[in-house]
């Protein structure tokens, strides 16, 4: 974001006109003035589905501004994550077979598309144009733990259960792994906001203390943002719903494996959250990058899998949580060497290349398993 005040307090057309649009659309589908099926209706619906994705973001890093660091990070992972469970649930309810999957293969490429993708180029782009970047290590390390210990036992562990056949945990497994990982990611937060929010704040050296300053945007400018962030949030939810059985047509079509409708959804939401931490570790704010990635990887699990968890309980359908051989040998990968590259506090452009090749391979196979 600029530090520019007059720029932080102004919102751009865009930002209030993606959910205003949505909104008359909307208006227009309920009412049943506009056919949601016919082709002209469909693009503009997926056209201001993005947009206001993007809104969403940028009115939560406005809010984000405002409460500062770490705070901000969080707005900005949780809003991400609102998002991401709306489309998850959203294609649930409409899919024949009660989208079993969906909420495991969503959210297994947003771990791999952040931990991979948005490390790797915020590490690449950074270490390019700074050399080498720092960060505190501390905050680093106690993500990763978290992390590790939710996709273990959220991804990897059902697949070795015995209480049900298959990838499956039982609805009384189901309900305490739900329950766990919603209260350890509320640990996290105290412990990142409250005991020890020193680890997840950059050091300023004597020579830095004007660098990181950001202006904080007024009352109002947040007043209104907030406001905006909700209808935003309330418009993706609406037309995610209409849109989904599109989506899902639009992979098979496209001899893709249903699967990959995860990838689509993850690389959607994520999307201008990756865009925000590239350009803040360009800006040698390498802690802000990873706070924004880290913890967006955290909520995508610590939220999605016990909101998902609740509603295929409440539908009466099974959740399959657990991933296949080749996905698992993929996720620890990830997280083995994401603790390598954290380990130190340093890093430079060889562990972003890393991560980058990381995730070209979670591509092909997700495409062509």
């Amino acid at each position: 974001m600029t530090t520019d005040p007059a720029a932080i307090n102004h919102t751009p057309w865009w930002a209030w006109a993606a959910p205003l649009g949505a909104c008359l659309l909307l208006a227009a589908k309920f009412s049943g003035i506009v056919p949601l099926a016919a082709l002209a209706v469909l693009i503009p619906a997926a056209l201001l589905l993005l947009a206001c994705v993007f809104a969403a973001v940028h009115h939560a890093e406005i809010v984000a501004l405002r409460v500062g660091e770490p705070f901000g990070s969080i707005v900005l992972a949780v809003a991400v994550t609102v998002i991401e469970v709306a489309l998850i649930v959203s294609m649930m309810l409409t899919a024949k077979d009660g989208g079993g999957a969906l909420a495991r293969d969503t959210v297994f490429a947003a771990v791999m598309l952040v931990l991979n993708g948005v490390v790797g180029m915020c590490l690449v782009s950074g270490g390019a144009r700074h050399r080498e970047q720092v960060f505190q290590e501390q905050g680093a390390s106690a993500a990763l733990s978290v992390l590790g210990t939710l996709a273990a036992i959220t991804m990897i562990l059902p697949n070795y259960t015995r209480a049900t056949p298959g990838p499956l945990y039982a609805r009384p497994q189901l309900e305490f792994v739900g329950l766990v990982s919603l209260l350890l990611y509320g640990v996290f937060l105290f412990v990142q906001t409250v005991r020890h929010r020193d680890y997840f704040i950059a050091a300023v050296g004597p020579g830095d203390a004007d660098e990181h300053v950001e202006i904080q945007p007024s009352a109002r400018t947040t007043g209104i943002s907030l406001c905006l962030l909700a209808v935003a949030l309330a418009a993706v939810v609406l037309l995610a719903k209409t849109l989904s059985p599109s989506l899902e047509m639009a992979v098979a079509s496209a001899g893709l494996p249903a699967s990959f409708v995860g990838v689509v959804i993850a690389a959607l939401v994520l999307l201008p959250e990756g865009i925000a931490a590239v350009a803040a570790a360009r800006a040698n704010r390498l802690q802000t990058s990873l706070n924004l990635a880290l913890g967006s990887a955290m909520a995508s699990i610590g939220l999605t899998i016990p909101t998902v968890a609740v509603v295929s309980i409440w539908m009466g359908q099974s959740l399959t949580l657990g991933l296949s051989p080749a996905d698992m040998t993929l996720l620890i990968l990830t997280l083995f060497i994401s603790t390598v590259t954290l380990a130190t506090g340093r890093t430079t452009i060889l562990q972003g290349a890393v991560h980058l090749v990381i995730l070209g391979v979670f591509l092909l196979l997700a495409a062509m398993p």
